[in-house]
């Protein structure tokens, strides 16, 4: 059986978002009630229309400006000079960075501010992170405190990016807090930001190290970021959990768009944005890295995740918490040590589509086990190729917990490795309201396997 052919051409942003509001018999996004005509989209940065205008003129010509190792508007070969470009550009109210060909070797992230499209020249334009250090911290801190006090400065420098991690004192969980040292004195350093978290040695075992993503988007709009290679070095870094870091991590955001991005081996996530609305990935590859391929996480609206490749990582597309209203269509995941596509906690009324989803280490695509409020409702997994699922014991597609209304359609669900205990589609004992149609199954010891009770 061959690989098959998209049967429909790729929707649009707009056109997904009618047909879903439609079929919910709402108004389609972006256009005003009284029946005037559409709202335009965003347009560039630049000045405000002259008096009496409808709308922004269209402006082409937007500020610009080249960074290199050895030639370009600034020169440099760290993130010092990008920040310098990124923030020259952002004063002057958006446009463009162009990083040209070389290596960047990051000791901070670059912080890409609103209005700025950052454009390297492919896999000639390389940002890696340099190797991490740690150390523990040597006096207590309390959550209004600015600096630290650290037991082995040995590594540590004034503009560095930093990870403090620790237990609450009160409570016991997690504290994870991101700063930049911005002043020194002896193994003392002052942060950017009061730390807003209480650091007790007594208590907390705090430590800080050299962790950061490559690139930060924190509280900002309308970015583009194409055409470069980051690189997290893996094996030279500790682990950074995906919801803090990645080769990109997009944090409170919206409207951005990465394009033929590379991101690889970071010890951590590919490129990962939590509560961040009307983001497009779009021909980016994500490959060996410790956590996730793509990750739309944390009440996420309306992603698109088209035409990418993500290899060799723990989960491919994972869909985190509460994402919404989102397309992933004609992406390659493959080799992946769990799951090619997880869906679960409140993830609900998405399109996942003519995906090739080969080799996966446990399940093609996994519903998780999530109860009647919070499970993964109203999905639709349709005219993906779903191969070579798991070990002896794999599954195509696994709908665990209390999932309701999927659609599970005209598929391409196959195991080329012999039967074993294998099956092509599991329906767990408290899923409700599964409709299968089409489906071509391919190779199973077990096809369908319906857990319901009567």
């Amino acid at each position: 059986m061959g690989i098959l052919e998209p049967k429909r051409q790729p929707l649009s942003r707009r056109r997904f978002v009618r047909s879903i509001l439609a079929g919910a018999g709402l108004p389609a996004a972006g256009r005003v009630l009284a029946g005037a005509d559409e709202v335009p989209p965003a347009l560039p940065a630049g000045p405000r229309a002259i008096a009496g205008d409808r709308v922004e003129p269209d402006w082409r010509e937007l500020d610009s400006i080249s960074v290199g190792n050895t030639k370009g508007d600034l020169i440099g070969a760290g993130e010092k000079v990008l920040q310098a470009a990124v923030d020259r550009v952002a004063a002057r109210g958006g446009g463009t960075v162009r990083i040209l060909p070389g290596t960047y070797r990051l000791r901070n992230s670059v912080y890409v501010p609103s209005r700025i499209r950052l454009v390297g020249s492919g896999p000639d334009s390389i940002l890696i992170k340099e190797p991490s250090v740690r150390t523990g911290l040597a006096a207590s801190a309390d959550w209004y405190d600015q600096e630290i006090t650290l037991r082995d400065p040995r590594g540590f420098q004034v503009g560095d990016g930093i990870c403090l991690r620790a237990r609450n004192p009160s409570t016991g969980g997690p504290v994870v807090i991101k700063r930049t040292l911005v002043a020194r004195s002896g193994n003392r350093f002052k942060l950017d930001r009061a730390l807003r978290e209480n650091l007790w040695l007594e208590k907390g075992d705090p430590t800080a190290a050299t962790l950061f993503p490559l690139l930060s988007l924190e509280n900002a709009s309308d970015i583009v970021i194409e055409g470069l290679t980051l690189d997290g070095n893996r094996t030279s870094n500790e682990n950074l959990d995906g919801n803090y870091a990645g080769c990109i991590f997009a944090q409170d955001c919206a409207r951005l768009t990465f394009r033929r991005v590379l991101a690889r081996n970071n010890n951590g996530d590919g490129l990962s944005w939590q509560i961040c609305h009307d983001v497009i990935a779009e021909d980016c590859t994500s490959e060996d890295h410790a956590g996730l391929g793509l990750h739309p996480g944390s009440g996420s609206q309306r992603p698109i995740i088209r035409g990418n490749t993500v290899r060799r990582c723990e989960i491919g597309v994972f869909f985190c918490w509460g994402v919404r209203h989102g397309l992933a269509e004609r992406n390659t995941i493959e080799d992946i040590r769990t799951a090619g596509v997880s869906l679960g906690h409140r993830d609900t009324d998405n399109l996942v589509r003519d995906n090739q989803i080969v080799r996966s280490g446990r399940v093609g695509v996994l519903f998780r086990d999530e109860s009647l409020e919070f499970a993964a409702h109203r999905n639709r997994i349709e005219n993906n190729r779903i191969v070579d699922s798991g070990p002896a014991d794999g599954i195509g597609v696994d709908i665990q917990g209390q999932t309701q209304g999927i659609t599970i359609a005209a598929n391409e669900i196959r195991e080329t490795r012999g039967p074993m205990t294998r099956t092509g589609i599991r329906i767990g004992t408290s899923a409700r309201d599964i409709t299968l149609s089409g489906n071509r199954l391919q190779g199973y010891a077990r096809d369908l396997a319906d857990m319901r009770r009567a």
